[in-house]
């Protein structure tokens, strides 16, 4: 089978010399261009995480029209058995696969996103190729003409993957994807899902406190209660400013913590730049030659997915709870920044390194990762999502803490910065250990 690869790209679009980085697949008629040109479309609306995803359902199934070809004359039946393998792995009850893939089974909700994956992508190639028809497709590469065909077929068959066009909304309601994932299992959440509150006093002092540099102990401290105590995602709390910690009006042991969003969040004080712009992405790069970290590839980025802000300013207002979380954030930080402001640093992030090799530089998800990982060892445990004890399960604390006191709902659902009640439901509902109790 020939290799298909997953590289990272670099794409210049236009004269302005800034490239648009991305993932791409490489084949061995050099860059699978109609990918690459779907990816590039969508860039600037969409996720890394989003591109990976696409790059990775695109390259099975190049990968598995590769080992299958001309076995399949519809394209329908292709992709009904891709999916299927995909569900069932091609491995056979003896160990061996003559298709060579040895692909394992994969989870329904794997199978679902790869399929919702792919399913944009030749909606775009069907959309975007309306005079695209058979006979190119000898000049073509392999790998493309058969894309290329399936969303030929798709657009002329109404078949493939579906089929979606701008009609009226009763006629649209009654159309569905030919090809569909299984339903998945419905889950609930339990008490599993969010960090133990009776372990958390331990793991804060004698886990990540006890690390052996006082000012790794002091930063890790911080964002266990950004996480814990208000409830953000660990990768939100990278995005911190030193500029974004203020004294409470309200309470001068406390602090107020403002998390703007890393690219359209107002820069700090009142800065506007050459062309008279305002954002934080203009500030990181006129000041630093700086990307913001959710548009950045590799160990370095750190994604944003809150959608909803609190001010105009494009920032939300974290909310400490219980109100205590605040004044200990408040302490720590104090002696946080005597640690931090000597040193000679070329942005702006509050949370940096202290490794000998990255003195100064911002902190990344897999450096924090690490270290809660070996602090849940220094308390006798191991990190286990399904138990609670991850970096998310503190954000479910938080939530089901809240949904404890009796707090309302759309109080709760602000303090999350969730966009619908919906989101929150996981979080706020009752758990196993709620259902035992009350059953007795």
């Amino acid at each position: 089978m020939a290799a298909i690869v997953k590289v990272q790209a670099q794409v210049k679009t236009d004269h302005s010399g800034s490239m648009i980085e991305c993932p791409a697949l490489l084949t061995e008629q050099g860059v699978f261009e109609p990918l690459l040109d779907y990816i590039v479309s969508q860039s600037h609306i969409k996720s890394l995480p989003w591109m990976n995803r696409v790059v990775l359902a695109c390259q099975l199934l190049l990968e598995y029209m590769e080992v299958n070809r001309g076995l399949f004359s519809d394209p329908s039946l292709l992709f009904q058995s891709f999916v299927q393998r995909l569900s069932s792995g091609t491995i056979s009850k003896q160990g061996d696969d003559l298709s060579g893939l040895y692909w394992l089974p994969r989870s329904t909700s794997n199978v679902n996103q790869l399929l919702s994956a792919l399913n944009g992508l030749t909606d775009w190639l069907s959309k975007n190729n309306e005079t695209l028809s058979l006979n190119p497709f000898e000049e073509a590469s392999s790998h493309q003409e058969r894309l290329n065909y399936a969303a030929w077929y798709k657009r002329n068959q109404y078949n493939f993957l579906g089929h979606i066009k701008n009609n009226a909304l009763p006629e649209l309601m009654k159309k569905v994807r030919k090809v569909r994932g299984k339903k998945d299992v419905i889950k609930v959440d339990g008490d599993a899902i969010s960090f133990p509150e009776n372990l958390f006093k331990q793991f804060f002092l004698q886990g990540i406190g006890s690390s052996r540099d006082k000012r790794v102990a002091l930063r890790d401290q911080l964002i266990l209660l950004l996480m814990h105590g208000a409830g953000v995602r660990e990768s939100d709390a990278l995005h911190l400013w030193v500029d974004d910690v203020f004294l409470d009006p309200m309470n001068s042991d406390s602090v107020m913590v403002r998390l703007y969003h890393p690219e359209d969040g107002k820069a700090p004080n009142n800065w506007r730049g050459r062309k008279r712009q305002s954002t934080r992405a203009a500030y990181l790069q006129e000041k630093y030659h700086l990307t913001p970290r959710n548009k950045l590839t590799g160990t370095a980025r750190v994604g944003w997915k809150t959608k909803i802000v609190d001010h105009d300013d494009n920032y939300i207002q974290l909310h400490w709870f219980p109100a205590y979380y605040g004044e200990v954030f408040s302490y720590l930080w104090a002696q946080y920044l005597l640690h931090l402001l000597p040193l000679e640093r070329i942005h702006p992030y509050a949370f940096v390194s202290f490794s000998k090799n990255s003195l100064g530089n911002p902190l990344t998800l897999n450096a924090f990762n690490q270290n809660y990982k070996s602090a849940m060892a220094r308390v006798g445990l191991v990190v286990s999502k399904p138990e609670g004890r991850s970096p998310h399960g503190h954000r479910h604390a938080y939530g089901r803490r809240m949904s404890n006191a009796g707090m309302d709902i759309h109080i709760i659902k602000k303090a999350l910065h969730h966009s619908s009640l919906m989101s929150q439901s996981i979080y706020t509902q009752p758990g196993v250990r709620d259902v035992t109790l009350a059953c007795e």
